[in-house]
């Protein structure tokens, strides 16, 4: 695969999620760019294996939104999700900027995307609420990925399901997404304790603009709703801790939490990792609970190839017990939830 294939088909994907103008900038590139410049070289010249897997197309579509929302780049701000520009104009104004702007794109190019998307915590207040139910315990919660750890913080959020609503009434931020199969329990989870890991945390307010570029600029209500849940992690500063997973998360298991639901989990960060770090990771969940009697619950939301959207998974230790839940759209538009009724589900804490 070429860079021009990879922009391509991560096109036709920002297309079927919702956002056109990411689509034609995308496929823009994948037209145009030819060799001569450094950014131009470095993209084109990206080893053709690590396309997918490091997100290319989703790196360079974030650094050129973060010249915009820092005013760096006026040629482009001018034209910037604007239909009434020729794609002529349009690929005039990104030559430009990628020729002039090289210093400021060539670091955001050396980062894998950290959208930080708060629409997936619908999927973990639904599981919150499934393993409250489920075990009776409070919940002590582990991101991995958790970037700047908006995620964490989702018993903060509501969600709303045909009239039926999970979390505070208060609730700043409301996740209502397109909802197929049956309803989660409600179960109110209490949480004990929460922390994340990221090999690159970003702040909540140091690092807005960047956290705000990995959200397409065409679609002002993800950006809004992001804009929300910053100021929410700005005033809470949930726990946020740099380093490898694996050791974090080892280290994390091997302290006791008596009388409580270990909950690990993590969304679209399965594929940064290698085979070694991702056994590793599941070694140290089985190893860290053959030791407990305490239930510890892994959550995944990962993209699979069976589609569409991301494969909702729930892993129940110390027997290793998986559990379907589901699909979920990347960005939250939609849950398919699949779960088996807590209360008639005969697993390992019967």
């Amino acid at each position: 695969m070429s860079f021009r294939d990879h922009a391509r088909a991560q096109a036709d994907a920002c297309a079927r999620l919702g956002s056109p103008y990411t689509a034609r900038v995308l496929r823009l590139l994948a037209d145009h760019l030819r060799p001569g410049h450094t950014v131009a070289d470095k993209l084109l010249g990206w080893p053709a294996d690590r396309l997918d897997a490091d997100a290319v197309a989703l790196r360079l579509a974030g650094a050129l939104h973060y010249l915009v929302l820092t005013r760096q780049a006026a040629m482009l701000a001018r034209f910037y999700t604007r239909d009434d520009v020729d794609d002529a104009q349009l690929w005039r104004s990104l030559d430009a900027v990628l020729r002039l702007n090289a210093d400021a794109i060539l670091p955001v190019l050396d980062h894998a995307p950290q959208t930080n998307e708060v629409a997936r915590s619908a999927v973990f207040i639904a599981a919150g609420n499934w393993l409250s139910a489920a075990f009776g315990l409070p919940l002590v919660l582990s991101e991995l990925g958790a970037c700047a750890g908006l995620n964490l913080l989702w018993d903060h959020y509501a969600l709303e399901i045909d009239g039926q609503r999970y979390g505070p009434e208060e609730a700043t931020i409301t996740l209502a997404p397109d909802w197929y199969g049956a309803l989660p329990p409600v179960a109110p989870p209490v949480i004990r304790a929460r922390a994340g890991v990221d090999h690159n945390p970003l702040d909540p307010v140091a690092d807005r603009d960047r956290l705000q570029s990995y959200i397409w600029a065409d679609q002002p209500a993800r950006m809004a709703r992001q804009a929300s849940a910053l100021d929410l992690a700005a005033e809470i500063r949930p726990r946020m801790d740099q380093g490898c997973a694996v050791a974090w998360l080892s280290d994390r298991l091997s302290r006791p939490q008596p009388q409580a639901c270990h909950m690990v989990y993590h969304s679209l960060f399965w594929q940064y990792l290698d085979s070694t770090q991702q056994h590793a990771l599941i070694d140290a969940m089985a190893r860290a609970r053959l030791q407990a009697n305490e239930p510890l619950a892994h959550v995944a939301m990962e993209s699979d190839d069976d589609g569409p959207g991301a494969c909702l998974t729930l892993t129940l230790w110390p027997q290793g017990t998986e559990i379907a839940l589901g699909r979920a759209d990347f960005h939250g538009a939609w849950v398919d939830w699949q779960a088996p009724d807590p209360s008639t589900w005969t697993g390992p804490h019967d």
